[in-house]
């Protein structure tokens, strides 16, 4: 770990100081914290965090250090896409020390080698109370004497940055799936495949909705959810059907916007393995894995559409579901990778209305 002096500075003037234990230089970004106690290699290159500073609450990081890039398929087997998206790190304490079966290097290298500045040394539990207080807010990471402009992700077309270039298939399953990359999780394809599908792995703003498939699956990504209007205005013409539709996270909000509802920007979002969510009209409650900044206005939804989920700890909508077509949506993360798997029988429910749909 470097003896150089890191600062995590924020808009406001606040200033937090350590040591860099990352790429010695300067980045900037919008600061967010995360409560996962483990996970941080699929946290790291989540698409969702594109653009973000990551605050990681628990305080001990890299002592399992980082997994090798398997590529199986065309997925990543233990990352959740093929680079980092992270503007930088924050944590308390950093492992120097790292063991695991499966590690191929450590943290410190792996964070070296794409370029991420990371601070060690602070008190990451006083910047997350200061970040619920203040909410969430832009910052930079800068190393000895460099510097950088500020950066607000939220302008910016993130989505068009980490989504597919190009269509392709996965898979020969009998069921063929349109997977609309909006910034994809690897598993979420991983969860499909495993399900006797043929996944179709499209742009965000391809049309696919005169093509032939059995069902469409829209997935997390980065960002505020309007700026898609691609996206949403091709998802209309498919809603419009009686396709099967499912959404994860960025999919939920894509969905809710393409039948007129609204969605805002949470105070400081919902990052982390432990989020609890109620099933609508009962008192079962599911422990999810969740990433991300902006939900949807549930006093706005359609008529025959209603709340699925709700979060247990700010009421706020967690999925929505059609009344009468077989489509259906969730903000947290039911493939998980990292966090709990307690959600995962929702690619069963989906594939279910596929072959239903079908008469199979």
């Amino acid at each position: 770990m470097s003896e150089n002096v890191a600062r995590l500075v924020l808009d406001d003037g606040t200033v937090f100081t350590g040591k860099s234990f990352g790429f010695e230089g300067a980045s900037a970004g919008e600061l967010v914290f995360n409560t996962a106690m483990n996970g941080y290699p699929e946290s790291l290159t989540d698409p969702s965090y594109r653009g973000q500073i990551l605050v990681a609450t628990f305080p001990l990081i890299g002592n399992y250090g980082v997994p090798a890039d398997v590529v199986d398929g065309g997925l990543h087997q233990n990352w959740e896409s093929g680079q980092v998206h992270i503007k930088g790190l924050v944590v308390s304490e950093y492992s120097e020390a790292f063991s695991h079966w499966n590690a191929s290097m450590s943290l410190s290298q792996w964070l070296v080698d794409n370029r991420i500045p990371a601070i060690t040394g602070v008190d990451t539990r006083a910047i997350t109370a200061y970040i619920r207080e203040k909410g969430a807010m832009l910052a930079k990471i800068v190393v000895g004497d460099t510097d950088t402009d500020w950066y607000n992700p939220n302008a910016d077309d993130l989505v068009a940055q980490v989504t597919t270039k190009q269509k392709q298939e996965l898979g020969n399953g009998k069921y063929r799936i349109v997977l609309v990359d909006c910034g994809v999780k690897h598993n979420i394809a991983r969860c499909l495949l495993r399900r006797d599908t043929t996944v179709v792995w499209v742009p965000y703003n391809y049309d696919y909705s005169n093509e032939s498939f059995d069902g469409v699956f829209i997935s997390n990504g980065p960002g505020d959810p309007t700026r898609n209007t691609d996206t949403i205005e091709i998802l209309k013409k498919v809603m419009d059907t009686q396709v099967p539709i499912m959404g994860i996270c960025l999919g939920n909000q894509l969905m809710a916007l393409a039948t007129g509802a609204k969605t805002y920007k949470l105070p400081y979002g919902h990052r982390s393995h432990n989020q609890p969510v109620l099933l609508e009209g009962t008192d079962r409650c599911f422990i999810t894995s969740q990433n991300h900044g902006y939900a949807i206005d549930m006093s706005t939804l359609a008529d025959k559409w209603n709340v699925l989920f709700r979060n247990a700890n700010d009421g706020t909508c967690e999925g929505i579901e059609h009344a009468e077509k077989p489509h259906f949506a969730v903000q947290f993360h039911p493939e998980a990778s990292g966090g709990p798997t307690d959600t995962e029988f929702l690619f069963d429910r989906f594939i279910d209305s596929v072959k239903q749909s079908k008469g199979k």
